[in-house]
C-alpha cells in the first residue's frame, strides 16, 4: 500500500528539506502527487525540487508559492541561498505562477480522504488553502507539521520554532482548522523532539551518497558554510508517516501564542485524551536513522 501525499516546503533554506524530499523520492511507499514551495524566491525553491526530482527520474508536478506571509510577524526569509548550487544540476526553471494554492486545493478534491499534507516550511500556503476552502481539512486523511516547540524537554531549545514563527498568523489558522474543521489527523513534530536526531558534517558526508543524496550533499555544502551538522528535522516528520514507532505521540490542544497585540508564533500544547492535536513527545533516533538510510544504498547508480 502507498500512501498518497502532497508536500509544501520551504526547501533551499534549512538544508533538512532536501533530505526530507529526497526520502520521499526514494521511499517507494510514498506516491508523491506534488509539492509546492513557499517563502521568499519561490520559484528558486521549485528548482531546487525539480533538480532532485530528475535526479529521482520522476515527474512531479511542482507550484511556487507564496512568497510573503499572510500575517507578518517578526521575521521572514527572503532569499534562498542554497539556490546557489543549481546550476551544477539539471532541473526545470519555469513553473506556473500563482497556483499552488489551487493546485492543493484541487488534488485533494480529487481524491477525498486519501491524501495527507506534509507541511515542512512555514504554514502560508496550507493557511490559505484552507482560507479558500472549509472543507480541504475533512477532506484530508490527514496533516503532518513540523512545526513548534511543545515540552522544552532538551537544553538549549528555545521556546520558538522557525516555520511556526515565519507566519505566526498561519500558524494559529492551520492549527484552529484541526478542531474546527473535521481534521481527522492533525500530527506536529516539534523542535524539542526533532532536535534529537543530528549528523555532524562529516558523518553527512560519509553517508550521503547515494545517488539521489548527491545532490543533496552539493546543497550541504552551501548549509555548511554557516553550521557543521545536519538536524533532520523534516525528515522525522515525513518518516513518522511510513513507520509509527519512530515518535511516541500524545493527543492534545495546541494554542499559538498572542504577544503584543500580534501574533507571535509560541505554541502552547497541554494533554487531553480528547484533543483534536497529536504532539510527538519521544524519539527513537537509532530507528529513525535505520530508517531513513534504508532507502539509500551507496551503491545506487
Amino acid at each position: 500500500m502507498t500512501t498518497k501525499l502532497l508536500l509544501d516546503t520551504d526547501i533551499g533554506s534549512d538544508i533538512d528539506d532536501a533530505v526530507c524530499l529526497a526520502y520521499l523520492l526514494a521511499n517507494p511507499a510514498c506516491d508523491l502527487l506534488g509539492i509546492t514551495t513557499v517563502s521568499g524566491e519561490a520559484e528558486k525553491r521549485a528548482q531546487m525540487a525539480s533538480a532532485l526530482c530528475k535526479v529521482a527520474g520522476k515527474d512531479i508536478p511542482i507550484f511556487p508559492g507564496r512568497e510573503e506571509p499572510l500575517f507578518p510577524g517578526l521575521a521572514w526569509q527572503p532569499k534562498c541561498p542554497q539556490a546557489e548550487a543549481l546550476a551544477r544540476w539539471p532541473h526545470d526553471e519555469n513553473f506556473p505562477r500563482g497556483q499552488a494554492v489551487e493546485f492543493l486545493r484541487q488534488t485533494i478534491r480529487a481524491n477525498p480522504g486519501e491524501v495527507v499534507l506534509l507541511t515542512i516550511g512555514p504554514l502560508t500556503n496550507a493557511a490559505a488553502l484552507f482560507a479558500a476552502d472549509a472543507e480541504i481539512p475533512s477532506l484530508l486523511k490527514g496533516m503532518v507539521l513540523m512545526s513548534g516547540v511543545f515540552t522544552n524537554r532538551l537544553a538549549g531549545v528555545g521556546p520558538l520554532e522557525w516555520n511556526a514563527f515565519l507566519d505566526p498568523g498561519a500558524t494559529s489558522i492551520v492549527y484552529r482548522a484541526a478542531s474546527a474543521n473535521g481534521l481527522k489527523l492533525h500530527r506536529s513534530i516539534g523542535l524539542d523532539v526533532t532536535c534529537q536526531v543530528t549528523l555532524p558534517a562529516d558523518e553527512v558526508r560519509r553517508r550521503f551518497q547515494a545517488r539521489l543524496l548527491r545532490p543533496v550533499l552539493d546543497f550541504a555544502e552551501v548549509w555548511f558554510q554557516h553550521i557543521s551538522q545536519i538536524t533532520f528535522h523534516d525528515p522525522l516528520a515525513a518518516t513518522t508517516i511510513f513507520d509509527n514507532e519512530i515518535c511516541t505521540f500524545e493527543r492534545g490542544c495546541v494554542e499559538v501564542e498572542m504577544k503584543s497585540d500580534r501574533l507571535y508564533g509560541m505554541t502552547h500544547w497541554k494533554a487531553d485524551a480528547n484533543g483534536p492535536h497529536e504532539v510527538a513527545l519521544q524519539v527513537n533516533p537509532q530507528r529513525f536513522f535505520d530508517h531513513y538510510f534504508s532507502f539509500f544504498q551507496p551503491a545506487q547508480e
